[in-house]
């Protein structure tokens, strides 16, 4: 998606392409840990499963991953495990096929 404006500054970029830059940027320092933060936050759907879809090549390339994420359902896809923190405490955790969609909303809102 990037190869065609590889002349063209960052700060030119959509959100989306300036997000991928972000992220290659971080993996050419090979981390040992990546930390993604509300990686979706604003951007296009197409683009979210573009960057979505980088998760598995990078988690097989030995890279840890922290998603901070409120899309629950993109991130559970992904992810080996998973924390809900509530008011700054651990409320749930556990591997994503181990619990549903209803308790983890219920851990992330309190109720």
């Amino acid at each position: 998606m990037l190869a065609k404006r590889s002349k063209q500054p960052a700060r030119e970029l959509s959100g989306g392409q300036q997000q991928m830059v972000a992220l290659g940027r971080a993996l050419l320092a090979n981390p040992r840990l990546l930390l993604c933060d509300e990686i979706s936050l604003g951007l296009a759907p197409l683009v979210v499963n573009e960057l979505y879809a980088t998760i598995p090549a990078i988690r097989d390339r030995g890279i840890g991953i922290i998603i901070v994420e409120q899309d629950i359902s993109r991130s559970l896809a992904v992810a080996d495990r998973f924390y809900c923190f509530l008011e700054g405490e651990v409320s749930l955790s556990g591997r994503p096929g181990d619990t549903d969609r209803e308790t983890i909303m219920q851990h992330y809102f309190g109720t």
